[in-house]
């Protein structure tokens, strides 16, 4: 029963529709690449009438540019603010005024405890550009086969198919996150690690800062 349950368990990776993730391309299964732009945000509630229209039709003129389809992503996740406290403290102890020393420390009360007691959340926006084209070879022929070498050949083929659907891809990305600056939004790529870390956070909601493979808040995508 035991070897039963065993082999019933999958992996997350046995969920995932992706291949590979290299030279911050992501790899799908069918061998369509995909990128990830992290893209920065604006308050829109607090713009003028006049600003909010323009930013509507800086939004229509962005997707009725795009001559592909793209996936836009919302991810919310709860404001993590324990580092920040904690270089609180160390400030606090350090200081030197009596009065700047207990302003800091209520302070940092005052956070603890609306973190606390309502639930901040922090959202990090995503565009994920696609390029259909697979990079996978045709299926090896049957001499090649036969004399051994339709491994190497395919193994060729694909990193060739490769190299070139990315160049394509770059050229979406540029026009996209020229679009994009059109609008007056900023647009940053993923790296390989960076797109690791989303993938790993996506799946491990709450264990996504014990692994260290770059921070997406050190993205530059805010003036």
């Amino acid at each position: 029963m035991q070897n039963k349950n065993q082999k019933g368990i999958k992996s997350t990776q046995s969920f995932l529709k992706l291949s590979e993730i290299k030279n911050n391309c992501v790899v799908m299964n069918d061998g369509s690449l995909r990128a990830v732009l992290a893209v920065s945000s604006t308050n829109f509630d607090l713009k003028s009438q006049e600003e909010q229209n323009s930013i509507i039709f800086s939004y229509q003129r962005f997707l009725n540019s795009l001559e592909f389809p793209i996936q836009i992503l919302m991810q919310s996740r709860r404001m993590e603010v324990g580092g920040y406290i904690e270089k609180l403290k160390k400030i606090a102890e350090k200081q030197t005024n009596e009065l700047l020393r207990v302003q800091t420390m209520e302070y940092i009360d005052f956070i603890s405890r609306l973190i606390e007691n309502a639930s901040i959340m922090n959202k990090n926006f995503y565009i994920v550009v696609p390029l259909g084209e697979s990079i996978f070879p045709a299926a090896a022929g049957f001499f090649s086969t036969i004399f051994g070498n339709g491994k190497a050949k395919e193994t060729g083929e694909r990193i060739a198919n490769f190299e070139k659907a990315a160049e394509k891809l770059a050229l979406r990305v540029n026009a996209v996150m020229a679009n994009l600056n059109g609008a007056g939004v900023r647009a940053e790529r993923l790296s390989t690690e960076q797109i690791m870390q989303l993938y790993y956070n996506s799946y491990n909601f709450e264990a996504g800062p014990l692994i260290n493979f770059g921070q997406l808040k050190d993205i530059k995508i805010v003036e």
